[in-house]
């Protein structure tokens, strides 16, 4: 069996550079069994599983091929796609995590996540996210008109932006203590989000970050389970 794991593709018709990219993925694990988990950000923005987009059509129809072929789709949400439920991933039998999921692989206890919850030095972002990600608030937000959900959504992405470009990028990283008691009880973390991709050694254990999405390539991770290590390496396509 092949474990896949990817994170912040990000994708949009806008881009669909990145959506062939997502194509070629599953064409190429197609045929290995594969267990694909994506840890986030999968989409640049999602108002909701009842938005009728028709750019979403061809996505769905290879991941029913896909799922028909033998493999599993997991998917725990991000910053950019936390509107995203079980009804959406139920078109490919998908499968929803929550935010924070452990798998075991090889003997070896994981931890995966989207990364943003380990960014504890953005303060101003991990309250908006408390407020926004409430289930009684969010609930409330799903019942909304798509129209006003829409443009909330371009309006949270604006602000998002203005809010990066002046802060630190040590304030948008990982916090030392956070990844550390992430991985108290487990032997690995993988995670995404801040889209810098890396193996870090931690007091003896690795964090792998995965990469996010480019016009021509990703970095990815894949764990075989008849090895005992694991790759993370660049997808072109």
């Amino acid at each position: 069996m092949t474990y896949l794991f990817i994170a912040d593709l990000h994708l949009s018709p806008e881009h669909p550079r990145l959506i062939r990219g997502f194509l070629a993925l599953l064409d190429k694990y197609q045929d290995q069994h594969t267990q694909l988990y994506i840890l986030g950000d999968w989409f640049n923005a999602w108002i909701g599983d009842d938005n009728p987009a028709p750019w979403l059509n061809e996505i769905v129809t290879a991941l029913e091929k896909f799922h028909q072929q033998g493999n599993q789709i997991y998917f725990l949400v991000g910053n950019r796609d936390f509107a995203l439920g079980q009804k959406f991933l139920d078109q490919f039998h998908g499968i929803l995590l929550s935010d924070i999921h452990h798998i075991q692989v090889n003997k070896q206890r994981i931890r995966l996540e989207h990364g943003d919850g380990l960014c504890t030095d953005d303060v101003s972002y991990q309250r908006f996210k408390k407020i926004i990600r409430n289930p009684i608030l969010l609930r409330l937000l799903k019942a909304t008109p798509l129209s006003f959900r829409q443009k909330l959504a371009n309006g949270f992405r604006k602000k998002s932006q203005q809010a990066n470009q002046v802060k630190s990028y040590s304030v948008m990283d990982v916090n030392q203590h956070a990844v550390i008691e992430a991985l108290k009880e487990v032997d690995l973390l993988i995670h995404g989000h801040t889209h810098r991709p890396n193996i870090h050694d931690v007091e003896g254990k690795p964090r792998i970050v995965l990469g996010d999405w480019r016009e021509n390539s990703a970095q990815v991770l894949v764990i075989h389970d008849t090895k005992s290590d694991w790759q993370l390496s660049e997808f072109k396509y």
